[in-house]
């Protein structure tokens, strides 16, 4: 090990500062979610705090917040991964087949370029957009006679909004993935498919998607593996009083009861229940995956 590191010391060097990132601010904290086992009291401390045990696990459990919060969250999450896990897939599949490079890297700069827009510039845009008095949505059905209509008020179109927005604003980055994936393909596949007759169909059933499925595994896995861990920004942005029934996720519930409650233990309570959803379901995922495709993340 000595002799490794002297020989390659400045790739070491270069390691250090990600290790001491992860150590600080994602190791460290989590002994701090001891939290959620004590009645925690900011004048003595985190380790000086009485024990209060699995207390504020059964007070979530019985609130009547519990069903809807999970419920919320899960169908979101499962909404977001159905509508946005195939459609980079088909993205990057279709441009590989473009041979056009004027075209090719349009199109990809065209869907990459949302990716870098911040999430409260999406969400603003979006609620532009959707306004029943100056948006662009109401101006295009209020043509067809179709009056104006208050999108975002009304809870059954909160998960649309959301989820759409998502799409447009990911779809780009992550077909970037299986465009590489796709660039690593051996030309020869696609000569002996040729040989055989096949036609572009063809050559993506059998070559393209065969190759890059490993690839398509590892991200169903840790795409499977977050579904109850949705993004905070866009729901809590996108959130009104109007379709708190949809809206209302667990990240969202657990900024009022820890930073405008100040009930510390019960929302780190709250955040560790996901937490060990999450690892569950990624646990689960990865197993399935291994014994049906033989490929994991582990």
């Amino acid at each position: 090990m000595r002799a490794s590191i002297r020989r390659r010391w400045q790739l070491y060097l270069l390691v250090i500062p990600p290790l001491l990132y992860f150590l600080m601010f994602k190791y460290v904290p989590m002994g701090n979610a001891v939290i959620a086992f004590k009645h925690y009291n900011i004048i003595a401390g985190i380790w000086a705090s009485e024990w209060a045990g699995f207390e504020y696990f059964e007070r979530f459990f019985n609130n009547p917040m519990f069903t809807t919060v999970v419920s919320n969250t899960f169908l979101l999450s499962l909404y977001a991964l159905i509508a946005s896990f195939p459609i980079p897939i088909i993205l990057a599949l279709a441009l590989n087949e473009v041979r056009g490079r004027l075209f090719k890297r349009t199109v990809q700069m065209v869907t990459y370029a949302p990716y870098f827009i911040s999430t409260v510039i999406v969400v603003s845009m979006a609620i532009l957009i959707l306004s029943p008095r100056i948006g662009l949505a109401s101006d295009v059905l209020g043509f067809f006679g179709v009056p104006p209509t208050d999108w975002l008020a009304k809870p059954d179109f909160f998960r649309h909004v959301y989820v759409w927005t998502e799409v447009w604003q990911t779809a780009g980055y992550s077909a970037v993935i299986y465009l590489a994936a796709l660039a690593g393909v051996d030309p020869g596949l696609y000569e002996a498919a040729k040989v055989d007759g096949a036609n572009r169909l063809q050559k993506i059933w059998h070559v393209d998607l065969p190759s890059i499925m490993p690839t398509i595994v590892v991200v169903l896995i840790l795409s499977v593996g977050s579904i109850m861990a949705v993004g905070f920004e866009k729901a809590f942005l996108l959130q009104n009083p109007l379709n708190l029934s949809q809206s209302e996720i667990i990240a969202t519930y657990t900024y009022k009861l820890g930073i405008l409650n100040a009930d510390f233990s019960l929302a780190t309570a709250v955040g560790l229940f996901n937490s060990v959803i999450n690892l569950a379901l990624l646990l689960g995922v990865n197993a399935v995956s291994k014994r049906v495709t033989g490929n994991g993340l582990w």
